[in-house]
């Protein structure tokens, strides 16, 4: 798909929370259990380094990311990001094409390095992409998420060199 991938703006916000809080919905793969309503997503995507929309032809959001710091003062160097992408665009290599534009915007942004501190071990698609684009998994964490079942889930630390 022929994606233009720019900053957020406020008329992308309905579409954008739409977006999130199915992955939120979903309960597989973001720590989040709560959904953005207007006035949180409007502070959380503003919040952020950058908010990257993904939209199709038509102008439509298909996808975005969050780009942020992964900590603070002497480790914010390092980003990190999540991806989520529209639930009925997916298979569609939208998440390959966020995450390529993220490792640019991050550098660009000054960061060296890009981490993940949660992939859930279910999350195959995701593994597979990143480990194709030169991620290292640098560890696991047992019982580290939560899923909508209730049920535990190990997660997974993936890292790269910008």
């Amino acid at each position: 798909m022929n994606l233009t991938l720019r900053s957020y703006r406020p008329e992308d916000l309905p579409e954008m929370i739409e977006i999130w809080n199915q992955v939120v919905e979903q309960g597989d793969s973001f720590p989040q259990d709560t959904p953005l309503d207007a006035a949180s997503a409007d502070a959380f995507f503003a919040a952020q380094t950058d908010t990257v929309c993904a939209l199709d032809g038509e102008g439509r959001v298909v996808g975005l990311y969050i780009l942020h710091p992964n900590s603070e003062g002497r480790c914010g160097h390092v980003a990190n990001c999540s991806y989520a992408v529209k639930a009925d665009c997916r298979g569609q290599k939208i998440g390959r094409q966020l995450v390529e534009d993220s490792l640019k915007r991050a550098k660009e942004a000054g960061f060296l390095r890009l981490q993940y501190n949660a992939v859930v071990v279910t999350n195959e698609r995701a593994i597979a992409l990143y480990e194709r684009l030169g991620f290292t998994c640098i560890g696991r964490v047992p019982k580290a998420y939560r899923a909508k079942t209730g049920e535990y889930r190990d997660t997974y630390i993936f890292n790269r060199a910008l």
